[in-house]
């Protein structure tokens, strides 16, 4: 259970990054009642933290079958390819989070969603790295 709440919390981090550093990803609420990020500080980690509660959903449970489904084209394309379905897991979670009232948005696909997926893959490849040394230190 902890390992599950540190990759949702790496998940929030790297989301937030990359609404930061790209300009067609955004985090809004449909409802005015909801406070959301920009919001102050907690207001912003919560709403980072349920997407990325539903972002570490979507990659526990879709993204093992569309690896193996995408299997061939990635082998073809020499791993390139994983992170198109990388990107299509971030492209899920917008649309899931579009149906509660915290909206994960991302413009277009094929140039914001693949930088955003590069960006979070870089981010989680890093605190991955950290937290396993952490975890063999013990």
């Amino acid at each position: 259970m902890g390992n599950f709440i540190l990759r949702v919390l790496v998940n929030a981090l790297a989301l937030w990054l990359v609404t930061w550093l790209l300009p067609g990803v955004s985090l809004v609420a449909t409802n005015p009642n909801i406070p959301v990020a920009g919001n102050g500080t907690l207001n912003t980690v919560l709403s980072f933290a349920f997407v990325g509660l539903i972002f570490g959903v979507v990659n526990a449970l879709v993204k093992p079958i569309a690896h193996i489904l995408a299997l061939p084209v990635t082998i073809l394309t020499l791993g390139l390819f994983a992170v198109v379905v990388n990107a299509a897991m971030l492209w899920l979670t917008a649309w899931l989070s579009s149906l509660t009232p915290i909206h994960f948005t991302i413009d277009r696909f094929w140039w914001t969603a693949i930088w955003a997926a590069l960006i979070i893959s870089v981010v989680s490849m890093l605190t991955n790295g950290m937290t396993s040394r952490d975890r063999a230190r013990r």
